[in-house]
């Protein structure tokens, strides 16, 4: 079970933006959540009622989960490049805040396009696809809007900036798992 607390976290790092009075004490935290030192990949996703309204993360664990958390819950809010930076009159009941820890990603190993639908896990896998300059990634959540692996595969191949040929050049496929937690933005208690 994943902690209430990283959401705590995402939206004071969101808040504290709009109003100095909103800190997050990183020692105070780290005294009382110790895991929150390790290493950790998190990718915040923001949703106004059904639509996506920011979504940034990391792949890989490279930093503490304390601080990849408020620099992805910033980032999702602020910098998305598909967005506008929120504004504080968005921050209402129609806000969803949603924070998913990553496993570390496993190389998936596969003969063709037909093989690589077997082996993946639909609801529970997240994808990355890399291939030369292309790169993307879906997390697992994403399976409910593209309910099928050949749905999933053409979509994840499309945000990496390619088609659904790349499959053909057997690109390198790597699976994870995530834990997440997700609440309305008035139900989460600020630090």
């Amino acid at each position: 079970m994943i902690d209430p607390i990283l959401l705590r976290i995402a939206k004071t790092a969101i808040l504290s933006k709009f109003d100095d009075s909103y800190a997050v004490d990183k020692e105070k935290l780290l005294r009382q959540y110790p895991f929150l030192a390790q290493k950790g990949a998190v990718f915040v996703t923001l949703n106004k009622g059904q639509s996506l309204r920011g979504c940034i993360g990391s792949i890989i664990a490279h930093r503490p989960l304390i601080d990849d958390i408020v620099h992805n819950a910033e980032s999702a809010a602020f910098s998305d490049p598909r967005f506008p930076p929120l504004e504080a009159e968005e921050i209402d009941t129609a806000l969803m805040l949603e924070v998913s820890v990553l496993s570390e990603p496993q190389l998936i190993e596969y003969d063709d396009y037909e093989d690589l639908k077997k082996k993946i896990v639909p609801h529970k896998d997240g994808l990355i696809l890399k291939y030369g300059q292309y790169q993307g990634t879906f997390l697992p959540q994403v399976w409910q809007q593209l309910p099928t692996p050949e749905q999933f595969l053409e979509h994840l191949s499309y945000k990496a900036g390619a088609n659904p040929s790349i499959y053909s050049l057997h690109p390198d496929i790597y699976r994870y798992r995530v834990e997440h937690i997700r609440e309305r933005w008035d139900a989460i208690q600020p630090l």
